[in-house]
């Protein structure tokens, strides 16, 4: 377990390249020898660590039973955690003496020469204790049998999980599998040439193995040669091979010996030859890597009768199937759910739950999340109890613990957490400091991995780049579960399965790396663990713990008094704090104590009562994402722009709650100097003025921009800036008021990453043939268009220029009586709404038209009369809500039963004439 060590590597290896750095010694008089020695040292110390690192993943998990060995890495950790610390204040008093002017330093050169003194007497403390840990190891530790012992034990382990799964379950305890087992036995039978490979893909514990053993068991009989291997991830494909060949045929000692010779090619050559001819099924089991099926498969791949079913918890090693012949196993529907644990916690006849457990027992199967093997693990652990209220009561209380410390539940869910990077790994802990089932937005946690020190960059990317790369394969591994997407096909939100969280807490406590109270008072923590999550924390007594070692504290949905003990302590304890995460809390007011907190690099207060930002913040010089959206805030203080690591900032208030008024949300004013903030990626909202075109023509690195407040006057200059910022990818512009007419000749932009826009406010004439949607709306995935007045039919035109739209919406808009929706428009498009049209009495949808609308919303017009029969064409739709109308459309519902999630309303004064669609 080496998280904390490869985030002490990582800061060594930034503070190593980091040219104020380099520079900063040499500002210093040279009094103190130790000073010209500190990069030499750093190195080492990074070596050392780097050396330990391996040495722990050498000694591997098993061995963390052994108290000699835990006590040791606990030590390494500690040591790791205080390089982390000297490293950042290092950087931090770097960058702070290289912007001091000589005649400041002439004045304060001695203090500095005391603090970078101090730290290496920090540096020289930790080699101390890097050589009594290698002392430590060498006279207690001996690797080489630990290493041995492990790999020994580790693969047993893995077989021995993989081969009692399946056991787990009885034929009469597969529940749910029915629709699945009837798919890929289809599959197996088809003659279409794309069936030869199947895979089977989900997050450990679905019961992928059980489903293919099953589906196995029944169809080998009818292929000549079968074949079953579990692969994990300690394979050879030399063993795999072999292990292929001995399972259809090669099983006389004579045989054995003679492909034990074999190279690799030689036996994919005798594989290929055995099978030529011959209906075969093979299944290779727990696959984690996509090369070695490649290179499996290739032996396979010209034997059209063949069929070769993969399981694994990998997407890209799913993705070797084509998509028509890849299942992905979801977790038990809640029925299918509850009857799994009936038939493994009750041996009554017919496995019924007594009534009075009934309760207890969905609670429990809802703790699971439809996940079998945490149910048959807890409803075997349950059967074994008296079926009485009282006993069972008992032991739900320690649920969590149960399915965390369950044998067979954390073996199998340790297996993805430790194929993981160690950069995953830490990302992945991450996430279970939100509360359950939260929903997670994408960008919020890039921002804070970014802010951790969790991404490392690599060329021609910027860390947030790399953190999505990150959060990907999270995904890709079953880790994550996707809950929304974007315009773009991106993740919007995901979240974690709650058994996944569960191991995420337990070795987070274990490495010390963070601690979330989900219980509302503070339990037993660890002083020096790393990261606090207190969601929804209701003890109003002081804390009885000091954290000056926490750097993220996570504090969502507190009471005033609460969060104000809990913010009063940290902020005067924690000096290395680096996350301060308060969203959707009820702080009003930040202490001016914040400036004090140099290592701060991410403030969250979005939805919060905050009024105004103290000075003192223009002292974090870290800082880089400050995230005030939807609060009372309407101006920064002019020291934000001393914030000049501020990679995005956040910042909007709400006018008016209903959002119905024109200016709903308001942008800050832009301080001056904002123009010095040329890292800025992230820039909403600001309100214009006559000079920001000027101050943005400094900010090239912008990648989303929101604008609120435009005048006519200033569209020109404005409009011709944005053009040519080249990473812009997401743009609102809004008029100061309903009646200002915006001019968008000016705005043409280069950047083709340009995807979303969003305009709000009224158009000059001639506006949809203007450039931007002319000559760029061929890149444009997203376009809301609210308060405009076109005064003619856009979907025709729009249709014509923006055929890769997949959303599309008009709010308060004055077009033609009659919109058209032409057949073949709008090909991507997969959510269309329209609000508040109210020049709109008829919609013509024409065959052929949407053919990928997955969501279509018409609410508020009030004189819609009439809409064509080609909606019920959209067989793709799977949500149609018809709002606050005045004419009955209910032949409409009638007609498209297909449709899953379908809602009609009128408006209150309607009269409701009958029409047909």
């Amino acid at each position: 377990m080496a998280e904390a060590i490869l985030l002490a590597i990582s800061k060594t290896e930034v503070c190593m390249a980091d040219e104020a750095v380099k520079t900063a010694i040499l500002k210093l008089p040279m009094k103190v020898r130790s000073l010209k020695v500190l990069p030499m040292k750093i190195s080492g110390i990074r070596d050392q660590l780097d050396t330990m690192n391996n040495a722990i993943q050498e000694i591997g998990t098993a061995s963390f039973n052994e108290a000699v060995v835990k006590g040791w890495i606990a030590e390494v950790r500690k040591v790791a955690f205080r390089v982390d610390d000297i490293m950042d204040k290092y950087m931090y008093n770097a960058h702070q003496l290289q912007e001091k002017k000589p005649l400041v330093l002439l004045f304060k050169g001695i203090s500095y020469e005391k603090i970078f003194s101090d730290i290496s007497d920090d540096i020289s403390q930790i080699e101390e204790e890097i050589k009594q840990l290698i002392k430590l190891k060498e006279q207690w530790l001996r690797t080489s049998q630990l290493i041995s012992h492990n790999y020994k034990l580790d693969s047993l382990e893995r077989q021995s999980i993989h081969n009692s799964f399946p056991g787990l379950l009885t034929d009469g305890d597969l529940v749910g599998i029915e629709d699945n087992r009837e798919k890929l036995t289809q599959w197996l039978h088809s003659k279409e040439p794309d069936s030869t490979i199947l895979t089977v893909w989900g997050m450990g514990g679905l019961g992928k193995t059980t489903l293919v053993l099953n589906v196995y068991e029944r169809e080998k009989s009818n292929f000549p040669a079968h074949g079953w291997v579990h692969v994990s991830q300690n394979y050879t494909v030399e063993s795999v091979l072999r292990k292929l060949l001995s399972s259809i045929g090669y099983s006389k000692q004579a045989e054995s010996d003679k492909i034990d010779k074999m190279s690799v090619y030689e036996l994919k050559e005798e594989l290929k030859t055995k099978l030529k001819g011959t209906k075969c099924l093979i299944v290779l089991d727990d696959v984690w890597d996509r090369e070695f099926c490649t290179q499996v498969v290739y032996a396979l791949h010209d034997l059209q009768e063949s069929r070769t079913i993969i399981t694994t918890r990998m997407n890209h090693v799913a993705a070797l199937a084509p998509p028509n012949r890849r299942l992905q196993l979801q977790p038990l529907r809640p029925v299918e759910a509850f009857d799994l644990f009936c038939r493994r916690a009750f041996y009554n006849k017919n496995h019924k739950c007594p009534q009075e457990l009934e309760e207890l027992s969905n609670g429990i199967v809802d703790r699971c999340q439809g996940l079998p093997l945490a149910i048959v693990s807890i409803g075997s652990m349950l059967s074994s109890l008296p079926p009485t209220e009282y006993i069972w009561n008992q032991r739900y209380s320690q649920l969590r613990s149960e399915l965390t410390n369950n044998d067979h539940v954390r073996a199998i869910l340790n297996l993805s957490y430790h194929d993981l990077p160690g950069n995953l790994r830490n990302c992945f802990l991450y996430c279970s400091l939100f509360p359950e089932d939260y929903a997670m937005p994408r960008e919020i946690l890039v921002r804070l991995w970014v802010a951790e020190g969790f991404v490392v960059r690599k060329q021609h990317s910027t860390l947030e780049e790399e953190a999505e790369g990150y959060l990907m394969e999270l995904i890709q591994r079953s880790m994550l579960e996707p809950v929304e997407y974007d315009e773009l096909g991106r993740v919007s939100t995901c979240k974690m399965h709650d058994i996944l969280r569960d191991l995420a807490l337990s070795i987070s406590r274990e490495e010390m790396f963070g601690y979330a109270n989900d219980f509302g008072t503070m339990l037993q923590m660890d002083r020096d663990v790393r990261r606090l999550s207190l969601c929804k924390w209701r003890d109003e007594s002081e804390p009885r713990l000091r954290f000056a070692c926490v750097r993220t504290l996570v504090a969502l949905e507190l009471t005033p008094s609460s969060l104000r003990k809990m913010l009063c302590s940290v902020l005067s304890e924690s000096v290395w704090l680096t996350v301060l995460q308060l969203q959707d809390s009820t702080i009003s007011e930040v202490p001016s104590s914040i400036g004090n907190l140099f290592n701060l690099r991410y403030i969250g207060l979005r939805r919060t009562y905050v009024k105004s930002l103290p000075d003192s913040i223009e002292k974090l010089s870290n800082l880089q994402t400050l995230d005030i959206k939807q609060t009372k805030i309407e101006k920064l203080p002019q020291g934000i722009c001393h914030a000049k690591k501020l990679r995005h900032l956040l910042a909007d208030r709400f006018a008016n709650e209903e959002m119905s008024e024109f200016r709903f949300f308001v942008g800050v004013e832009a301080p001056k100097g904002l123009a010095n903030l040329e890292e800025l990626q992230t820039l909403e909202t600001v309100q214009s003025s006559k000079d920001l075109g000027e101050q943005l023509k400094k900010l090239m690195q912008l990648k989303s921009v929101w604008i609120d407040n435009i005048s006519s006057a200033h569209c020109a200059e404005l409009f011709s800036t944005l053009s040519d910022m080249p990473l812009l990818s997401s743009l609102l512009l809004s008029a100061i008021d309903q009646n200002e007419v915006l001019h968008f000749g000016t705005l043409m932009p280069k950047s083709k990453n340009l995807h979303r826009l969003i305009v709000r406010g009224r158009w000059a004439d001639g506006i949809l043939e203007s450039p931007v949607f002319r000559y760029h709306g061929i890149h444009l995935k997203y376009l809301a268009l609210d308060w405009c007045q076109l005064g003619e039919d856009p979907l025709g035109v729009l249709a014509h220029y923006m055929s890769n739209l997949t959303y599309l919406s008009f709010d308060m808009v004055n077009s033609a009586n009659n919109l058209v929706l032409p057949a073949g428009c709008f090909p991507h498009l997969k959510m269309l709404k329209l609000e508040r049209m109210p020049d709109v009495n008829q919609l013509d949808i024409m065959v052929g038209a949407l053919p990928r609308i997955e969501a279509f919303y018409i609410v508020e017009l009030e004189n819609l009369e009439r809409i064509s029969q080609g909606i019920e064409s959209l067989l793709s739709l799977k949500r149609l809500w018809l709002l606050d109308l005045r004419t009955d459309f209910t032949a409409i519902k009638e007609k498209m039963q297909h449709v899953p999630d379908i809602q009609i309303s009128y408006a209150a004064s309607s009269k409701l004439p009958v029409v047909s669609a």
